[in-house]
């Protein structure tokens, strides 16, 4: 694996990043968009976790579980302009918590249909974010919280 970020510039090497589109995980592709990044899990050295998926077309409910965490993405009590974030949550925080030995981690560029993700360290995150001057291309680590689910944002 290439480092994602120079060290003397801070730019970041978009071709190490993977395109994940965060329409297409609400749309339930998170299990499918976690395979994808389990071979750069094993690459590293790290056992892929098992992801299962569950869906209530009558209820338009869609979670997925993990470790022993389960993720709401959709479903009558959530509004339907947070399934896109709680979508993109739910996969960097699973891959995240396998990471947590790790000196890298998978971070967020953008969000939506732009959506990519990175493997760094933090102090490759903190040289990128030095780097763009728009917080809003700054990498980061998503949250399960409304408006902008851990996004920076200008």
């Amino acid at each position: 694996m290439t480092d994602p970020v120079d060290d003397r510039t801070g730019a970041i090497d978009y071709d190490a990043a993977l395109m994940l589109d965060a329409e297409e995980l609400a749309e339930q592709g998170v299990a499918a968009a976690y395979v994808e990044l389990s071979t750069r899990l094993s690459e590293l050295g790290i056992e892929p976790a098992f992801v299962s998926e569950s869906v209530d077309a009558e209820a338009g409910a869609y979670a997925v579980q993990s470790g022993g965490t389960s993720y709401s993405i959709s479903g009558p009590s959530i509004p339907a302009s947070h399934c896109w974030g709680l979508a993109t949550y739910a996969l960097f925080d699973i891959v995240n918590r396998q990471l947590a030995r790790h000196r890298l981690a998978l971070y967020a560029i953008n969000g939506g249909n732009d959506l990519f993700g990175i493997f760094m360290t933090p102090a490759q995150a903190a040289r990128a974010r030095g780097a763009l001057p728009r917080k809003s291309d700054w990498p980061y680590m998503p949250t399960h919280e409304p408006d902008w689910f851990g996004m920076y944002h200008d």
